[in-house]
């Protein structure tokens, strides 16, 4: 019975090494597969413009998904007639508008 164990044993640990060893070999495949070149921009300010542009980008797209949880609250608890539920519809709704136009505040806050 104990040689049994000690063979099964055996047996999974070398099937968990060999899984280990693909797993690991896999992973450096496709880092090696993905590494590609990489043109810098002449400009450091244009890659810093780009960068914003990007980062704003994220922003106006939570900012949009928060407007849009918003209105669903706000229908929800028009449904429900739950008034706190509304309270937060519109807390959201007003708070995914300003985070949506975060770039164009910034702007008109600094001229």
């Amino acid at each position: 019975m104990k040689e049994i164990k000690k063979i099964i044993n055996k047996k999974n640990i070398v099937k968990c090494i060999k899984k280990m060893c693909l797993i690991s070999f896999m992973m450096v495949a496709l880092f090696v597969a993905q590494a590609s070149q990489v043109f810098a921009a002449d400009d450091p300010l244009t890659v810093i413009n780009n960068l914003s542009t990007f980062i704003f980008s994220v922003i106006r797209a939570i900012g949009m998904i928060l407007t849009a949880w918003g209105i669903v609250q706000i229908g929800l608890a028009l449904k429900s007639h739950d008034p706190s539920q509304r309270a937060n519809g519109f807390f959201s709704l007003a708070g995914g508008i300003i985070i949506m136009f975060a770039k164009e505040i910034l702007t008109l806050i600094t001229g």
